[in-house]
This record gives structure tokens, C-alpha cells and sequence, in this order.
């Protein structure tokens, strides 16, 4: 399944299939807690972070996917990420607008 941050495919129409999206909350860890702790005092990338946040964004996307999928759909534009911190959790979701790829007559 194409999946693009841009509005059009180039060489095609499309039939437009609606809104598709995505979401997950996961929960931050007292580990990842401990270990951001004693790298805001020193500075630098928390790896723990990156990694959760790495893997919400695949299992959002993943999901977007299906739900585009369900759809009939070809492919997926104008896809986007969102993120959000809830409490000591994080939501990512992914969406964009499902489209059928039609050849140009």
C-alpha cells in the first residue's frame, strides 16, 4: 500500500474513500522514567523515548493501514502523525484520507 505525506499520486486520479486513522497509547515505564531522569540532568537523547515513540508511530501507521485496507483502498494521502501526552502515557495516532488509484484516461 502506497503511503505518502503528499495531496496527489502523480500519474493517476483517485476516488476518494474517506478518512483513515490510526491509534495507540503507551504507557511510559518507571525505567524509561528513571533513565530520563538522569539524562535531563546530563543532556543528551533519551534512547528509551525515542525507541517508544519509534514503535507508536509503526503501530499506528500499521493500523492506518488496515483501516485503509478495509476500505478497498490503494493507497493512502496527505498521511499525517499526532502526538500526545496523556498523564504518564503517550497517544500517537497516524491519518490521512484512504484513495483508490484510477488510471488517467
Amino acid at each position: 500500500m502506497l503511503v505518502t505525506t503528499a495531496d496527489v499520486v502523480p500519474g493517476s486520479r483517485v476516488q476518494l474513500l474517506g478518512l483513515v486513522r490510526g491509534n495507540i497509547v503507551l504507557a511510559k515505564d518507571i525505567g524509561r522514567d528513571l533513565m530520563a531522569g538522569f539524562k535531563s540532568m546530563a543532556g543528551g537523547e533519551i534512547k528509551t523515548y525515542t525507541d517508544m515513540t519509534n514503535e507508536a508511530r509503526t503501530i499506528a501507521e500499521s493500523r492506518m493501514i488496515e483501516h485503509a485496507q478495509s476500505l478497498g483502498a490503494d493507497a493512502v494521502v496527505a498521511m499525517r502523525f499526532s502526538a500526545e501526552s496523556i498523564g504518564d502515557a503517550v497517544e500517537m495516532l497516524a491519518y490521512g484520507t484512504a484513495v483508490k488509484l484510477l488510471p488517467i484516461e
